[in-house]
């Protein structure tokens, strides 16, 4: 909640009348509004755009693995940022009505349900507690009023009682399984931000994936094509378009200069400057950008840059969103733990339909939006699924915390590992199977200790009952009760990977 709150805070640069751009806190700006972002800038507030384009990347609130590149008046909502040229934003709802808020009601929504949640140990010390000292007191009244010894004589076999049952085994039955537990996982890279999370994982019985920097990279890299140099041709200069900025910044390295003939050395002049098409390029020189931009009537299919060359025939260059390495190897691992893994992303219906065949996994939804995810996951709760849900962007915060339990892999945004009870800090989903293998046996191993605990206690309290222990005999009882219970639990951490 405090990272979405820092997403609302802040201030934005409103235009006024006359053009002139001020800057006001975002909680200022009312529906109606125009807004300027600049390049890098996170948008705070939903919107049209208001500008000829904007280029800009929704994948931490959409999970669209693509920029897109907007036109005036198309819809955009808080949380993108802004990768090309500054543009203007015409508020569409003040920031109390606005999506960004909306994730904040389903979030403390989805915190006060998981709130509910009571650990195994709670349940146990809830009746234990008042047990113990209902039969230490039970056992003195019993031997002063009943048997007939005086109060102090009463006394030695109550108060043996009361040190047989105190309850420091099973005090810490739950917590030394907790702490093995979660000391192997953070060895393996895993972090344990809930301290119910392990039981919960233990529990789950569904997984629901986001695809867009949780089963791929969320690093779009270009497909090298067999005759086609990219980066060679990535060297050409004078290219307009948004999306060459991001092409520019990852492949382009400037020729070296050349002397101009009859001068002193340097680059050679600018020339005059290029007219514009009607495809947004400069006429006659060398374009890169969207099918759109250079000209073509066609729409881009997945992610594809076109480089239009003066006398040629454009040529497309075709980017993918990587899989993680072990996203298949992770996906079968836990449909062999008995989970059924189901992919749920709000990118585009054919990247999450690969991402899905590549991985094995049967049910996709794409298009999926942060209240449908919710709305999902809240429907797998319901129906007695138990589901772990694993994503990185904003746009899975509410899911994530509404969910049994919840997991964010390395990079995911601050909204994302807040609201999960694992973070993945290792590359890869290789951990999540090894953090359900060990904490179902740290979920046997406390059922043992608090069982343990409770057989210890039928057998040693009736001795002390009746008078056969001595408080000093009762003492190393309790504490001999207590080592076994230590060296029990730290078998949690013997999982192999």
């Amino acid at each position: 909640m405090a990272e979405l709150l820092a997403l609302q805070e802040g201030t934005v640069q409103r235009l006024c009348s006359s053009g002139v751009a001020e800057s006001c806190p975002a909680a200022a700006i009312r529906a109606g509004d125009r807004i300027l972002l600049a390049r890098g800038e996170r948008l705070r507030l939903d919107g049209v755009v208001d500008s000829p384009e904007a280029l800009v990347d929704t994948a931490a609130t959409s999970g669209e693995s693509l920029p897109r590149l907007l036109r005036r008046g198309e819809a955009l909502a808080a949380g993108a940022v802004n990768l090309g040229d500054p543009f203007v934003l015409r508020v569409t709802a003040a920031l109390a009505d606005g999506s960004l808020a909306a994730m904040a009601r389903l979030l403390e929504r989805a915190e006060q349900a998981r709130g509910r949640f009571v650990s195994i140990a709670d349940k146990a010390a809830r009746f234990y507690v008042p047990a113990a000292h209902a039969v230490a007191l039970a056992t003195f009244l019993g031997w002063w009023l009943w048997v007939g010894v005086s109060w102090q004589a009463a006394l030695v076999p109550a108060v043996a009682a009361l040190i047989i049952t105190c309850p420091c085994g099973l005090a810490i039955a739950v917590p030394a399984v907790q702490v093995a537990a979660s000391g192997a996982l953070f060895r393996r890279g895993v972090l344990v931000a809930s301290a119910t999370a392990l039981e919960r994982l233990a529990g789950a019985g569904h997984v629901v994936l986001d695809k867009t920097g949780t089963l791929t990279e969320g690093r779009p890299v270009l497909l090298e094509e067999p005759g086609r140099p990219p980066r060679r041709c990535a060297r050409r200069r004078r290219w307009r378009g948004p999306r060459a900025t991001r092409w520019r910044a990852r492949w382009w390295r400037p020729a070296p200069t050349r002397p101009r003939a009859g001068g002193r050395g340097g680059g050679a002049g600018p020339g005059p400057p290029p007219r514009r098409c009607a495809g947004g390029g400069p006429e006659g020189e060398t374009r890169l950008g969207s099918a759109p931009f250079i000209g073509l009537p066609q729409e881009d299919e997945g992610l594809t840059l076109w480089l239009a060359r003066p006398g040629l025939s454009p040529v497309p260059f075709r980017f993918a969103d990587r899989l993680r390495e072990d996203a298949a190897p992770a996906v079968a691992a836990l449909r062999e733990l008995g989970l059924e893994a189901e992919l749920l992303s709000g990118d585009a219906p054919p990247a999450v339909e690969a991402a899905a065949h590549a991985t094995g996994i049967g049910p996709w939804q794409a298009r999926a939006t942060p209240e449908g995810k919710a709305e999902r996951i809240a429907a797998l709760s319901v129906a007695g699924h138990r589901p772990l849900m694993v994503g990185d962007g904003i746009n899975d915060a509410a899911a994530l915390a509404l969910a049994h339990v919840s997991a964010t892999p390395q990079g995911a945004t601050d909204l994302a590992q807040g609201a999960a009870d694992l973070v993945l800090r290792g590359e890869g989903l290789g951990a999540l199977p090894y953090a359900i293998r060990v904490a179902r046996r740290a979920q046997r191993l406390a059922r043992q200790n608090i069982a343990f605990s409770l057989i210890y206690n039928m057998v040693a309290v009736p001795c002390a009952v009746l008078g056969y222990a001595t408080p000093l005999i009762a003492a190393l009882v309790m504490a001999s009760s207590s080592i076994i219970v230590i060296l029990n639990a730290l078998r949690a951490g013997k999982v192999k990977a």
